[in-house]
């Protein structure tokens, strides 16, 4: 059983791991699975609230395919009444344009799981707990490799000197559940407006009723709505969802955060107490319009725990050879992804009637597109 390190012993690790959130928890199981000795170093996850917030979590996740046989294989996977499986897809235009995506038509068991953040960490914390070559610790141990997984905003990023460009958009996040007058039916919504992407993720199981939401407004908004009693701020709601789950309530406390798009220069490098690298949010920020952003921070934990994992005989963990391997099979897709992200936030954030028809023209051709529609979504997805 895993236990906190007692500074009267002595003890040697391979891998020390800052910082213990989905991401850490993850990358501390899988190395140990390949007989790694990890020092993981726990510290408490700031999330980001209005003054209206209190300390409740309200976050959701879209976990893909893959990161979901990440999660199985390592016995950490909520239960169904925790991960509600996605079987289609509407996304809506602001002048008509509409995509749709079904499990069915993809042939494909579910197009995403919206998963609860505080179960997903339970799940994961208990087996962290019980596994013994895994050791919470207060403080950063030496160790031949540190991995920073604390986050965009990591001290230990900052600590070590690591430059992180940031690219601020003038949009904020907001983060809420809803209770709805409808059944979800298991079907995630998305409205892009001038400036306002709206989310409604489906959770509490197949035959909820009830929403996880992702609101992305326009900084000088956000006070306002935040100030709303709950019925005003639901009227709000309703009307930007354009009545599609009928009347709403809230249920929950309101989360904000300031969206950016973000990348660490390096993903590794060297100290004279030895090598670290980067992986999730501490490495790269993306937009949250597609939902990836914890996939790819998952993506970043497997491609590194089988780069360890699977290392020459002689190389050591720190090796900048075996590092650099990590970092290159992983810019390409978060590159990728960012690029994507930004420029679709760019494009619906143009308030000419001509960009209004292209990208409206655009969305309905892509419904169209057939095979490329297809590779789109089986990318996304994680098949």
């Amino acid at each position: 059983m895993a236990a906190f390190y007692n500074a009267n012993m002595t003890q040697v690790f391979d891998i020390c791991i800052r910082g213990g959130g989905i991401v850490g928890r993850t990358l501390a199981l899988l190395l140990a699975r390949e007989r790694l000795r990890v020092a993981l170093v726990e510290q408490t996850q700031k999330l980001p609230t209005s003054d209206l917030s209190a300390s409740a979590d309200v976050r959701a996740y879209a976990l893909n395919a893959k990161s979901r046989a990440l999660l199985e294989s390592l016995r950490c996977w909520p239960d169904a009444g925790h991960a509600t499986e996605v079987l289609a897809m509407r996304v809506k235009g602001d002048d008509g344009g509409e995509v749709n995506f079904s499990a069915a038509d993809l042939k494909v068991p579910g197009l995403t799981w919206i998963v609860d953040v505080p179960a997903l960490e339970t799940r994961l914390a208990e087996a962290v707990r019980f596994q013994p070559l895994i050791e919470l610790m207060a403080k950063a141990p030496d160790a031949a490799l540190t991995i920073i997984c604390e986050g965009r905003s990591s001290s230990t990023r900052a600590e070590f000197g690591i430059d992180f460009d940031i690219s601020p958009y003038p949009q904020t996040a907001i983060a809420a559940r809803l209770h709805c007058e409808k059944p979800h039916a298991q079907t995630a919504f998305q409205w892009f407006s001038q400036d306002d992407i709206l989310a409604f993720l489906p959770i509490d199981g197949a035959q909820g009723k009830a929403v996880a939401i992702v609101w992305s407004v326009l900084h000088e908004r956000v006070p306002a709505l935040l100030a709303q009693d709950a019925e005003d701020f639901c009227q709000q709601l309703e009307a930007a969802s354009h009545g599609q789950l009928g009347k709403l309530e809230l249920v929950s406390t309101r989360s904000a955060w300031p969206l950016q798009s973000a990348h660490a220069t390096h993903w590794i490098g060297r100290r004279a107490q030895g090598a670290w690298a980067l992986a999730g949010d501490a490495a790269h920020n993306v937009h949250p319009l597609a939902g990836q952003g914890l996939n790819l921070g998952l993506s970043d934990v497997a491609a590194l725990a089988a780069t360890l994992g699977q290392r020459e005989y002689w190389r050591s963990v720190d090796d900048e050879k075996l590092l650099r391997r990590y970092e290159r099979s992983r810019k390409a897709e978060v590159t990728l992804m960012d690029t994507t992200m930004d420029a679709l936030q760019r494009l619906f954030s143009r308030h000419s009637a001509s960009w209004q028809m292209a990208r409206n023209w655009g969305m309905n051709g892509f419904e169209r597109s057939g095979m490329l529609k297809l590779w789109v979504a089986r990318q996304a997805m994680g098949y």
